[in-house]
């Protein structure tokens, strides 16, 4: 619908909903730009403070996604007139210490009366526009990593019909509350200190990311990466597929490298197939070319729909053994599951 819409002639916006990006990016100073974005949706786990986490997360990753940091936000809510008021604040509540954690402070929001219960924020961050981490920039020999596992709308889907196990549950939620806070902070060179953006470290090449010096981080070090998004609601394969089109760039993904949840195959198999990873396969599978060695239950799974998905991160080859080393010394898991490649048929490709 958004392709059917005017353009607006803005020199400020950096980036706007043409390559269906994660945020929009809005110049306000030569040195600082507003990042923007909304996420809301309905409960997928049982717990109201849990559910409220998990929005938060999933609301903030688009600001990280973007190279940005997250500094306020308006909460959305839709909640039943006759619903008990206390699993409303149990939801704010888990929302907030998402937003906390962050460092992201809630400045208010609007509620409606609605039948279904929904939740979720608006957030805006800020970003050096110079440094702005869109979906399009990836080049040709670049490497692929993953930060996060696969599989949460497979198991949520398994959740709601009382057939998820608790192992696979626990791995979920686990994933879903956790912040791409500290990934994006490795990739960025984020700095605790003075102004938005901490200590300054000098200017960087066009496309290079600085990493900051911290007791888990290597000092000293810049990472080339030139592409990243969030993996959410669109399955890998859906955003590897933005991230093809705006970058002009074919995409190889090794299967067997890409990780996945405990559970998410067994979902799989027994069914447990939420309507939305449907969609995005038939939506995006024409783009798509198999080795035969890849299983049926793996290939559903590149596009089942994340909630507080990882990152998907394109980044010069040689830089790549660094990055990764780095993010996991940070905490943070990641797997090196593809490359790019030149534009081509077909625009990804997917190998044992």
């Amino acid at each position: 619908m958004l392709g059917k819409l005017a353009r607006q002639q803005d020199p400020n916006v950096l980036v706007g909903f043409d390559h269906a990006d994660d945020a929009g990016v809005y110049q306000i100073a030569p040195d600082q730009a507003l990042v923007q974005t909304v996420d809301f949706f309905t409960p997928i786990v049982d717990d109201p403070y849990t559910f409220g986490q998990i929005a938060a997360t999933n609301a903030l990753s688009d600001v990280y996604a973007m190279g940005g940091k997250p500094l306020t936000s308006l909460a959305l809510v839709c909640f039943p007139d006759k619903a008990d008021l206390e699993i409303l604040e149990r939801i704010l509540a888990g929302g907030l210490s998402k937003m906390i954690e962050a460092g992201c402070t809630v400045i208010g929001g609007h509620s409606i009366r609605d039948e279904e219960t929904k939740f979720g924020y608006s957030v805006t961050g800020v970003v050096h526009p110079k440094k702005v981490l869109a979906n399009a920039g990836a080049k040709p020999g670049d490497a692929l990593l993953l930060t996060k596992a696969l599989g949460t709308g497979v198991i949520s889907t398994a959740i709601k019909k009382g057939k998820a196990e608790p192992a696979w549950i626990d791995a979920a939620v686990r994933s879903m509350t956790t912040l791409n806070r500290r990934a994006a902070e490795v990739i960025t060179g984020a700095h605790v200190g003075p102004g938005p953006f901490g200590s300054a470290q000098g200017r960087l090449r066009p496309g290079q990311v600085e990493q900051s010096s911290t007791a888990n981080q290597t000092s000293n070090q810049s990472f080339a990466v030139h592409a990243m998004t969030d993996v959410t609601g669109f399955g890998l394969i859906g955003h590897a597929r933005e991230m093809a089109l705006a970058s002009d760039v074919a995409l190889r993904f090794y299967a067997g490298r890409i990780p996945l949840l405990e559970g998410a195959l067994e979902c799989v198999r027994a069914g447990h197939v939420p309507g939305g990873l449907k969609n995005n396969r038939d939506f995006a599978e024409c783009l798509v070319e198999y080795d035969e060695g890849v299983p049926d239950d793996v290939r559903a799974l590149l596009f089942d729909p994340q909630t507080a998905g990882g990152l998907l991160i394109s980044v010069a080859a040689e830089d790549s053994p660094r990055l990764t080393q780095a993010l996991i010394a940070a905490g943070v898991p990641a797997f090196r599951i593809g490359e790019v490649l030149p534009a081509g048929k077909p625009s990804i490709f997917v190998t044992k």
